[in-house]
């Protein structure tokens, strides 16, 4: 079993926590299907958040999905100019048999343009 990273991202439509908690659980959801994960092959996931997101943790959403033993950490995103707003990336270490070409990194809605070269 390798470890591996998992990259994502979804742009919020509002900073409303509900919506919040909603979207990142979409998000983590589509990751965990589109690479055959549960929760056990999980190992740590980093969330980053930009500077116009308060209303919660992004965090929070893999709380309410039941990833209760995963070291879960947020952090605020680099304020740059012109950057798309009001967005959540996600960075999973995961444990798998996939090999590095065949991770599935999933960028939702308009964040697909953040990554074109490796969004699926």
């Amino acid at each position: 079993m390798a470890v591996r990273a998992v990259r994502g991202a979804v742009q919020l439509e509002r900073d409303e926590a509900g919506h919040m908690d909603d979207q990142v659980g979409e998000l983590l959801t589509a990751i965990l299907e589109r690479n055959g994960l549960t929760a056990d092959d999980l190992i740590s996931i980093w969330f980053t958040a930009t500077p116009d997101l308060h209303s919660d943790f992004p965090a929070a959403a893999a709380r309410g999905l039941g990833i209760t033993d995963v070291p879960l950490i947020c952090a605020q995103e680099l304020d740059i100019a012109g950057a798309m707003p009001r967005v959540v990336r996600v960075l999973a270490h995961i444990e798998s048999d996939l090999p590095k070409s065949e991770v599935a990194h999933v960028y939702l809605g308009a964040a697909a343009a953040l990554r074109k070269d490796i969004a699926q």
